[in-house]
């Protein structure tokens, strides 16, 4: 089948790897390069360099909700339209370009953790696993008809790079498989449970800054929800202090809760930084000061010198 691809992520690129390896006629639509870096060189994004990489038919196009873009979609004659990690919302004209169906890999077990942010909220929410699943597209988010999905497990100690990667790799073999099924004519669409419908919605910059009122657990999983990138966030001396790993402090004297409170250092030592939160401790085990590179909490102790009782999160940062 001609296979029109869109997709901008770096969790887009493991399925242009996998159609370019299949028997299927692949053409992939990204975004422009835009500016980005201190110089503001133009980057092209994740997709574009696996497609030169394979040697792919590729076109970079500001959008394809825009006329411009779908007329070159368009153009294409795609029998399937292919989208992960596209990042908008298309409109029906775009919809109706296949003559087949357009298929979208969404990495969740719909109806679960619909919208943008779902690996993200996976995490955040506690789930003990997830999964991918492919649809047929429709004028909702990520409410059309389920064509095929496959269950994961969720590391409890695993982050959003790390789940979110495998995530992909898992979509991209069920969405070869998709469009195997769909050219042999073997697939049964199901439709969504609407009463078991849960909502991702993408995380706010205000959604990144760490509350230490809350329990350590909640804390925990905020980091992890949003390591490597952008990373949970809270201050240290009235600067930035990214979070990038953190763990539920033991039960030891020594990491009791500081008496300063949610957000006071209740232990600082050669081995451990440790914080205390709404409700147990949270330790500290990677972090990256405003303008500095990424160190163990036990670096950042040697390197800081903070103080017990000393407060996170103050309102300078």
């Amino acid at each position: 089948m001609r296979v029109a691809f869109l997709g901008n992520a770096v969790w887009s690129v493991p399925a242009v790897r996998a159609l370019a390896a299949s028997p299927h006629d692949l053409e992939v639509f990204t975004r422009v390069p835009k500016p980005a870096g201190r110089g503001g060189r133009l980057r092209p994004t994740p997709v574009a360099v696996a497609a030169r990489e394979l040697g792919v038919l590729l076109r970079e196009i500001e959008t394809v909700k825009r006329p411009s873009g779908s007329a070159e979609l368009a153009g294409s004659r795609p029998d399937v339209l292919a989208v992960v990690a596209y990042g908008e919302i298309l409109p029906p004209e775009v919809l109706d370009i296949p003559s087949i169906a357009p298929v979208n890999v969404h990495f969740s077990l719909l109806p679960e953790l619909r919208g943008a942010a779902p690996v993200q909220r996976a995490i955040l929410d506690g789930l003990t696993a997830t999964g991918v699943t492919t649809i047929r597209m429709d004028e909702g988010m990520d409410t059309g008809p389920i064509l095929v999905g496959a269950e994961e497990a969720i590391d409890p100690e695993e982050d959003a790079g790390s789940l979110g990667d495998r995530l992909a790799k898992m979509g991209a073999r069920l969405l070869v498989d998709t469009l195997d099924r769909l050219e042999a004519g073997s697939l049964h669409e199901k439709p969504q449970d609407e009463g078991r419908a849960t909502y991702a919605p993408k995380l706010r910059p205000e959604d990144e800054t760490i509350d230490w009122s809350q329990p350590a657990d909640r804390i925990v999983r905020l980091v992890r929800a949003l390591s490597p990138t952008p990373a949970a966030h809270t201050t240290f001396r009235g600067r930035l202090l990214k979070v990038f790993r953190a763990e539920r402090g033991e039960a030891r004297p020594e990491e009791g809760a500081s008496p300063g409170g949610p957000g006071a250092i209740a232990l600082a030592s050669d081995t451990r930084l440790a914080v205390t939160t709404g409700e147990g401790v949270v330790r500290l085990e990677e972090v990256a000061p405003e303008g500095k590179r990424r160190m163990s909490g036990a670096d950042f102790v040697r390197g800081y010198r903070p103080e017990h009782g000393e407060r996170l999160g103050d309102r300078h940062g």
